[in-house]
C-alpha cells in the first residue's frame, strides 16, 4: 500500500486530493513540522530533502516534489484522464502547475510563511514578506485571467487544479484574503468534490 507523508495543510494536501481521486488504497503518515520530525533520522533516510509531499510506492521507492508524484499518479491511473489528451492542454496543464508550485509556493508564500529563510538580517524580514505578497497576489491574478472561461486550469479537472487548490487555500485560511473573483469560483469547485471535502476531513482541516 502507498503511504503519503505530510503536514496538515501544506502541499502535500494537493497529492492526499490526487490520492482521493484514483481511489488507490493508500495510509497517510503525519509529519509534526513543530516537533521537526521532517529533520528526523527516520524522515532524512526516506527524503533527504526534509520536506513533503513524499509518496512511499508499494515496493519502496519514494517519489518527491509534487509535480513528479503528480504525474506518476495520472499515468499510473490513465482510466481517471487527470491529465489531458491535447497536447496543447498537456501543455497550458504544465505551465500552470510550473508556476503555481515554482511561483506562487516557491517564491511568493515562501517569503511570506518562511522570511527568515530568505535573509540573515531579521530587520529585513518584513521587506521580504511585502516582496513575497507582491509575488503571490500578482502571480493569482495571472493565474485568474487564465481561469475566467473555464471551470478547470486546462479544460477538464487534472493533477493542475489540486496545486492551484492549495495555494488558495492557503491564501483564504493562512493569510485570510481574498481570492481574485475567477479563483474563488475555481475554490468553490474544488470545495464541492469529494475527494477534497475526504482530505479536508482527514488532515483535520
Amino acid at each position: 500500500m502507498m503511504k503519503l507523508y505530510y503536514s496538515p495543510g501544506s502541499c502535500a494536501l494537493g497529492i492526499h486530493i490526487l490520492l482521493e481521486e484514483i481511489g488507490a488504497p493508500f495510509e497517510l503518515q503525519r509529519l509534526n513540522f513543530a516537533a521537526r520530525e521532517q529533520y528526523g533520522e527516520d524522515y532524512l533516510t526516506l527524503n533527504p530533502k526534509s520536506k513533503v509531499p513524499a509518496l512511499q510506492l508499494d515496493d519502496g521507492q519514494v517519489l518527491t516534489e509534487y509535480q513528479a508524484i503528480s504525474t506518476y499518479l495520472a499515468l499510473t491511473h490513465p482510466e481517471k484522464h487527470l491529465i489531458p489528451a491535447d497536447p496543447h492542454d498537456v501543455a497550458r496543464m504544465y505551465e500552470a502547475l510550473d508556476y503555481v508550485v515554482g511561483t506562487l509556493h516557491a517564491q511568493g508564500f515562501a517569503r511570506i510563511a518562511r522570511s527568515g529563510n530568505f535573509t540573515p538580517k531579521p530587520e529585513d524580514e518584513p521587506a521580504v514578506k511585502a516582496r513575497g505578497q507582491e509575488i503571490f497576489d500578482r502571480g493569482l491574478a495571472l493565474i485568474d485571467a487564465t481561469v475566467a472561461d473555464k471551470d478547470w486550469v486546462a479544460g477538464d479537472f487534472s493533477i493542475a487544479d489540486p496545486a492551484l487548490f492549495y495555494v488558495c487555500f492557503w491564501k483564504t485560511t493562512r493569510l485570510k484574503q481574498e481570492l481574485p473573483v475567477n479563483l474563488a469560483g475555481h475554490f468553490g469547485r474544488m470545495m464541492h468534490r469529494p475527494s477534497v471535502k475526504k482530505a479536508l476531513a482527514d488532515e483535520g482541516l
